[in-house]
C-alpha cells in the first residue's frame, strides 16, 4: 500500500468514526474473546508437558470390569507391589511409584504438624521424573532410606534463606521419621496435577497388608516408555500378565476383571476417573469452540459491515479506475485496509484481553496470564489471515464496480439483491450462533443451580466432617478423647463415626450380594461401616424397618455370633437391584449366599460425592465403636456458626493430637468442592456468550443503520402516499427481525445436540426442557427488537418534503 491509499484509510474511518468504532470494536472485542479462551484451553492441555521428556511418561491404571459394578472403570491407581512384579517379569523396566502427595503427610516442629504435600518414592524416582534442581543432585538422593528432598518454597518456610542441605526435617507419614535434606527441586508449575513438595524413599518393608494383593489400590505408579510403540508392545503383554500375577486373588481369567493400562501423562488431567465422564475435557472444549465462535461472529459481524459499507466508497472506486488503477490493484489495496484495520482491532483486542483477564481469573478461579512472546506472533498470522478472510468479499465487491455506471449514477451502488441476500446470509449466521450461546447458557446455569439445591437425602446445614481422625498417627484412645471432646462442645447435638462422610473419605468399598435362587455372584453394591446415631447425625429417610441402634446389640458386626447373618441397611436403589419390589418386601429378607446379610431397614439414597459419578445401590454395616477402623471419620451435626464451630473442633484438635495436622470443613465446602468446576466454566461460558451475543447486535445495529439511511426517499414516498409511523417501523423491524428467526432453524438442533451431550455427563440432571430453546428466541427477537428499534423509529419520523429531498 503506498501512501495514497492509507490517507484514504485513514479519511475514511474518520469520517464515519460511529462505523470505524462499531467495525473495530466488535472485532476487537471477538479477538480478546478468542486470546482469553485460547489461553484457558492451552492451559488446560498443557498439564504436565513441562516435564523432560514428558512423552515418555505413562501412568499405569487398574481397570475394573465388574458385572454391574458402580466402581468400573479406570483408574490411576495401582496396588503397591506391581512394579516390584513387573519388575520381575520384565527385566530392565524403568518406573517408580508415588505414594501420598497432596497433603501426604505432615512435618512436625516443636511437637506442632504442619501439613505438606509429602510423598514417597522409588531411589529410581529421578529416571522417570527428571525434576529441575535447584540445589543438590536428585539422580542419587533417594538411594539413602534417610535423605529427602524438597521443593523450594518448602527450604523457605522452614529454613529461611539459609541453605538446607545437610540439614534435619522431621516428617511424619506412617510415622515420625528426621531426614536429612539432600537436595531442593524447583517448585512444580500451576500446570501440573503432581503434588510433590517433600520426596521421602518408599519403605523397604511393604507398609500394607495388602501390598501384594490384587484388587487394592495405594498409590501411583508410573513407567518410562519412550515410544508409542513400546507402550503398545507392553499393553499386548499385560493379558498374560495379569491372568498369571493375579490368579491367587482374582481367580482365572482375572484379565476379565481387572486390566493393566498405560496413558501418557499429559493426557491425565483431562481423563475421566472411573464411571464419572470427561466432564473437564467437554468443558475444554466447549469453551475452545466459544472462542473460536465469537472470532467467527466478529469476523462476520466485520465482513457484513464492511459489505454493506462498500458502496459510500463506489465514486472513490470509479475514480480510481478512471485515472488508471486495475481490478488487481483495487483489491491488493482494500486487502491492504482489511488487514490494518484487523491489526488496530488486534491490538485493540490484546489491551481488551489484558484488561479482561483478572475479570476471567476471578470469575473461573484460574491464574492465566499473556505470553507475549507467543501471543503477538499468533495476533500477527490471525491478524493477516483474518484480514484477507474478512476483506476478500468486500475487495471483490468493490472492485467489480463498473467506474461509467457508478459515475453516471446519482446514487452509489449497494450491492443490488444479491449483495442484501449475502448480508442477511450473514446475519443469520450471527444471530445462529448467538441463540445457540444464550441456549447453552441458560441449560448451564439452570443444571448447576439444580445440582446445588436438589435433594441429597441428607441435611447438608449444620454438618462438620472431620477428616483427621483417619491418620495413621491418630490411635484409638486419641480418637475416642476427640470423640468425647467434641460431644462436650456447645451447639454440638450429635457425633457419629464411620469410614464414609459427605465428600468422600477416600474409602470405595463394594463387593458382590449373591441372591436366592439366582445363579451367578449377584449384583455388585458399595458398602460403608457406620457407627452409633449415623443415620440421625444426617438425618436420613428411613423408608422402611428400622436402622441400628443400641437395642440390637446383635447388629454389631464385631460382636455378632460366628456364621450368624450381618444385619445390613441398604438404600432406595438397592431395593431394585436386589429384586425387591419394594422397601417393606425387602425388610427381613436375607441374601448374600454363603455370606448371609439380613436387610433390617431401607434408608433413602444420599449422595456423597460427585453429581456427575452416578449414586449406586449401597449397603452399610454396623460397629458399635466404628473408631476402632483406620480410616474412621466423624460427622459433626451442630447448631450455630459453622465459622465458630470449626475453630472449637480445631482447637480440641490440637490439644488432644498436636502432631497430626487437622483437617476438617463443612459438609457445604465439601460440597462446593464437586461444583467447582462447571461452575467455573458457566461463569467463563456465559461471558463468552454475552459479548458473542453483543458483538452481533452491534453489526445488526451498524446493518440496520446503514440500510435505514439507504431508504429514507423510499420510506418518504410511502409516508406521501398515506403510510403512518408506525407502518415504517412495523415494516423495518419485520424485515430485520426475519433472518433473527431464520437464525433459530440453525440454532436449536445445534444447541440441542450440545447441550445433551453435556448434560449426559449428570447422573443427577434436568429436562432439556423446550422452554429454553423458546425463551433463548424470545430473548433474541426481543434484543434485535430493542437494537433496530430506534434506527426504524427516527426514519418513520422524518417528513415526506425532507426524504424526498434526501440523497
Amino acid at each position: 500500500m503506498n501512501r495514497f491509499a492509507l490517507l484514504s484509510l485513514y479519511r475514511s474511518l474518520t469520517r464515519h468514526r460511529l462505523y470505524a468504532a462499531l467495525n473495530i470494536g466488535g472485532l476487537a472485542v471477538g479477538i480478546a474473546v478468542f486470546l482469553v479462551l485460547g489461553l484457558y484451553v492451552r492451559f488446560e492441555t498443557s498439564f504436565e508437558k513441562w516435564l523432560p521428556r514428558h512423552d515418555g511418561i505413562y501412568v499405569v491404571q487398574t481397570v475394573w470390569n465388574l458385572p454391574g459394578s458402580p466402581v468400573n472403570g479406570a483408574y490411576p491407581n495401582t496396588m503397591g507391589g506391581l512394579l516390584d512384579q513387573l519388575r520381575e517379569d520384565f527385566p530392565g523396566i524403568v518406573g517408580t511409584r508415588i505414594r501420598g502427595g497432596e497433603n501426604g503427610g505432615s512435618v512436625v516442629r516443636g511437637g506442632v504438624a504442619t501439613a505438606e504435600d509429602v510423598a514417597q518414592v522409588d531411589a529410581a524416582f529421578f529416571r522417570v521424573f527428571d525434576l529441575p534442581m535447584a540445589r543438590g543432585d536428585g539422580r542419587n538422593a533417594l538411594a539413602s532410606p534417610t535423605n529427602a528432598l524438597i521443593s523450594q518454597s518448602v527450604a523457605r518456610k522452614y529454613f529461611g534463606t539459609t541453605n538446607p542441605v545437610g540439614q534435619t526435617l522431621t516428617v511424619a507419614t506412617d510415622a515420625q521419621t528426621s531426614y536429612q535434606i539432600a537436595g531442593v527441586f524447583r517448585d512444580l508449575p500451576t500446570t501440573s496435577d503432581l503434588r510433590l513438595s517433600i520426596l521421602i524413599p518408599l519403605p523397604r518393608t511393604p507398609p500394607s497388608e495388602n501390598w501384594f494383593h490384587w484388587g487394592s489400590t495405594s498409590l501411583q505408579t508410573f513407567l518410562r516408555l519412550d515410544t508409542p510403540a513400546a507402550a503398545r508392545a507392553f499393553s499386548q503383554t499385560m493379558p498374560s500378565f495379569v491372568n498369571r500375577r493375579g490368579l491367587a486373588d482374582l481367580g482365572k481369567n482375572a484379565w476379565d476383571t481387572q486390566r493393566i493400562a498405560v496413558l501418557p501423562i499429559d493426557q491425565l488431567h483431562l481423563e475421566p476417573t472411573g464411571s464419572q465422564s470427561a466432564s473437564r475435557k467437554i468443558t475444554v472444549v466447549t469453551l475452545g469452540l466459544v472462542g473460536l465462535l465469537t472470532l467467527i461472529i466478529a469476523v462476520v459481524n466485520y465482513v457484513n459491515l464492511a459489505t454493506a459499507r462498500a458502496g459510500l466508497r463506489a465514486r472513490e472506486v470509479a475514480m480510481r479506475k478512471v485515472l488508471g488503477a486495475d481490478r488487481a490493484t483495487l483489491v491488493r489495496q482494500f486487502l491492504g485496509e482489511a488487514v490494518l484495520t484487523v491489526i488496530v482491532a488486534g491490538l485493540t483486542g490484546l489491551i481488551l484481553a489484558e484488561l479482561g483477564l483478572p475479570l476471567v481469573n476471578a470469575a473461573g478461579g484460574l491464574s492465566l496470564s499473556i505470553p507475549y512472546a507467543l501471543v503477538v506472533p499468533v495476533l500477527a498470522v490471525l491478524a493477516v489471515v483474518v484480514g484477507i478472510v474478512a476483506g476478500f468479499y468486500p475487495a471483490a465487491v468493490l472492485s467489480r464496480f463498473p467506474a461509467a455506471a457508478v459515475l453516471a449514477s446519482a446514487r452509489s451502488p449497494g450491492g443490488g439483491r444479491a449483495g442484501t441476500r449475502t448480508r442477511e446470509a450473514l446475519v443469520v449466521l450471527q444471530f445462529a450462533l448467538a441463540i445457540a450461546f444464550m441456549i447453552g447458557t441458560t441449560v448451564l446455569v439452570a443444571q448447576t443451580r439444580h445440582v446445588r439445591q436438589s435433594n441429597l437425602g441428607f441435611k447438608r446445614e449444620g454438618l462438620l466432617v472431620l477428616l483427621s481422625m483417619r491418620d495413621s498417627l491418630v490411635d484409638i484412645t486419641q480418637r475416642r478423647a476427640v470423640i468425647a471432646a467434641i460431644r462436650d462442645l456447645s451447639g454440638v447435638t450429635s457425633v457419629a463415626v464411620g469410614n464414609t462422610a459427605v465428600g468422600g473419605s477416600g474409602e470405595d468399598n463394594s463387593d458382590n450380594v449373591p441372591l436366592p435362587g439366582v445363579a451367578g455372584p449377584g449384583p455388585s453394591l458399595r458398602w460403608s461401616i457406620v457407627g452409633p446415631a449415623f443415620f440421625r447425625v444426617y438425618g436420613t429417610r428411613l423408608l422402611a424397618g428400622r436402622v441400628f441402634d443400641e437395642a440390637h446389640r446383635a447388629d454389631d458386626d464385631l460382636s455378632r455370633a460366628k456364621g450368624a447373618p450381618l444385619a445390613i441397611v441398604i438404600n432406595r436403589r438397592a431395593v431394585a437391584v436386589l429384586g425387591f419390589r419394594s422397601p417393606e418386601d425387602a425388610v427381613g429378607k436375607t441374601v448374600g449366599g454363603d455370606r448371609p446379610r439380613t436387610i433390617v431397614g431401607v434408608v433413602d439414597d444420599m449422595r456423597f460425592s460427585s453429581p456427575r459419578e452416578p449414586n449406586s445401590a449401597a449397603y452399610y454395616i454396623y460397629y458399635r465403636e466404628p473408631e476402632r477402623t483406620s480410616t474412621a471419620v466423624a460427622s459433626i451435626r451442630f447448631a450455630g456458626d459453622p465459622r465458630a464451630m470449626l475453630d472449637a473442633v480445631r482447637k480440641v484438635w490440637q490439644r488432644t493430637v498436636p502432631q497430626v495436622p487437622f483437617a476438617a470443613d463443612t459438609a457445604d465446602t465439601r460440597l462446593n468442592a464437586f461444583y467447582e468446576t462447571d461452575d467455573r466454566a458457566t461463569r467463563v461460558f456465559g461471558i463468552g456468550a454475552a459479548l458473542a451475543v453483543l458483538i452481533g447486535c452491534v453489526g445488526l445495529w451498524g446493518l440496520a443503520s446503514f440500510n435505514t439511511a439507504r431508504r429514507i426517499r423510499e420510506i418518504g414516498i410511502r409516508k406521501a402516499l398515506g403510510a403512518s409511523s408506525a407502518d415504517i417501523v412495523m415494516l423495518l423491524v419485520g424485515q430485520f427481525l426475519r433472518p433473527v428467526l431464520i437464525a433459530n432453524v440453525i440454532a436449536w438442533p445445534l444447541a440441542f445436540v450440545a447441550m445433551r451431550t453435556w448434560l449426559a455427563g449428570f447422573d443427577d440432571r434436568i429436562a432439556l426442557s423446550p422452554l429454553y430453546f423458546v425463551g433463548a428466541s424470545l430473548l433474541a427477537l426481543g434484543i434485535a427488537v430493542l437494537t433496530v428499534l430506534g434506527q426504524s423509529l427516527r426514519a418513520s419520523r422524518a417528513t415526506p418534503a425532507w426524504a424526498l429531498r434526501h440523497d
